[in-house]
């Protein structure tokens, strides 16, 4: 059992911790094309600037553990990581949910991460553009996604 959303406005060491733990296991299980050395080059980044820079929201388990969150700035979603371990449990459902509540209308994706294209696709959102690199410059093709609704 889950929780209700908590919306994270200072980060503790200890969820800040957890956060990043959430991020690895999810990017592990999900993102096939990254190697090794492009999560070592990304997990410092999101543990020490990505977390600081978007509106957090978790949901945790009676026992206050962080089984997913949703970052987000302005109208878009910049990060979602559920725990691998609780894939399908509607963790990643609910904190889209409250994204779009709170304005949330775009999200990017990686190409190569079609679990998560369908994720979304299911969730209303339709690919408008398409970057051959990454926000980081890297190979990585990221499909920008708007929430239907919104789209002419």
């Amino acid at each position: 059992m889950t929780t209700p959303i908590e919306t994270l406005n200072a980060l503790s060491p200890a969820d800040r911790q957890r956060l990043t733990e959430v991020w690895e296991a999810a990017v592990r299980a999900t993102h096939h094309f990254l190697g090794e050395d492009d999560i070592q080059f990304f997990k410092p980044l999101v543990r020490d600037a990505y977390l600081d820079s978007v509106r957090l929201a978790c949901l945790r388990d009676a026992q206050g553990r962080i089984l997913g969150f949703v970052g987000t700035a302005d109208d878009k979603v910049e990060m979602l990581f559920v725990d691998p371990a609780c894939h399908g449990r509607g963790i990643g459902r609910a904190l889209m949910a409250h994204a779009l509540a709170g304005g949330a209308r775009s999200v990017d994706v990686n190409e190569q991460n079609p679990q998560a294209m369908g994720f979304y696709r299911h969730l209303g959102f339709v690919q408008y553009a398409r970057s051959e690199v990454d926000g980081s410059g890297k190979p990585f093709p990221i499909l920008h996604l708007r929430f239907e609704e919104d789209c002419p």
